[in-house]
């Protein structure tokens, strides 16, 4: 099957890396080094990360800062490798690397949504915006236009559509493992309930990695890599705008606000 007139074959086959699927409006060259320009962005995103990130922070939150930067990545990987053939027909390896590639939170949507709060007061008194920032601290760059351009540019349309229901709800499992892991590592913490549920919508939503390396496995001629590429995205188009409208929606309601 292929389509929008080109040779790139869906699901399987030979990969044409110049297939233009945004209308043609991008160069092929553009493209063709689309997977270069993903990891230069990244690069410099998680640069500006590290630079970004005060150290103050992890001492102050501790244990539950350290935990939350991989563990609940961790349990959403596992849940991929259980749920991914079931819905997706991916084998083991593959629903492995689309873990890797869906897992990670994004700081993109994160860190203002948090910057805000601490503005605002609200958790502030027991660190729970520096304890988020701590896993996921980055600012709005204009390297994240780039990978979201050349993310969706690759996207082939036409499988999304066919991919879609299985893929929400794969997301759905994946995102309760995730909390899961989240709320272990919020063991024997003092935050209450709501500031608990706080926390783990907070660490929903995807972005910035998603766009960067979902279409790796593609462009290494992975036979399924479409599929992931196709996951990764709409892991974006759901979670990124749910997420950071939870956080709006949910911050007045569930954290303490101190007094200014």
């Amino acid at each position: 099957m292929s389509c929008c007139n080109c040779p790139r074959k869906v699901g399987g086959g030979d990969v044409d890396k110049s297939c233009p699927y945004l209308l043609n409006l991008l160069d092929k060259s553009i493209l063709n080094i689309s997977t270069e320009l993903g990891q230069i962005a990244l690069i410099i995103i998680l640069t500006r990360a590290g630079l970004n990130l005060d150290l103050k922070d992890l001492k102050q939150v501790g244990r539950p800062a350290i935990l939350m930067c991989f563990l609940p990545a961790c349990f959403e990987i596992f849940a991929t490798i259980i749920f991914a053939p079931r819905f997706l027909g991916l084998t083991l390896l593959e629903s492995a690397i689309l873990g890797t590639v869906i897992a990670a939170v994004s700081p993109a949507v994160v860190v203002p949504k948090m910057l805000y709060l601490m503005e605002q007061g609200y958790g502030t008194n027991k660190s729970i915006p520096q304890m988020i920032m701590a896993g996921a601290s980055v600012d709005w760059v204009a390297a994240e236009v780039w990978l979201f351009v050349l993310v969706g540019a690759t996207v082939n349309i036409s499988y999304a559509f066919n991919a879609g229901l299985m893929t929400i709800i794969l997301l759905a499992y994946v995102i309760l493992f995730r909390m899961l892991g989240i709320i272990i590592s919020l063991f024997n913490t003092n935050l209450n309930p709501k500031e608990r549920i706080f926390t783990a919508i907070s660490y929903m939503p995807k972005a910035t990695v998603q766009a960067a390396i979902g279409g790796l496995p593609l462009a290494m001629g992975l036979s399924n890599g479409d599929t992931i590429l196709t996951v990764a995205v709409l892991s974006i188009l759901i979670t990124a705008p749910i997420g950071a409208g939870l956080i709006d929606f949910t911050h007045k309601r569930l954290l303490f606000k101190e007094s200014q």
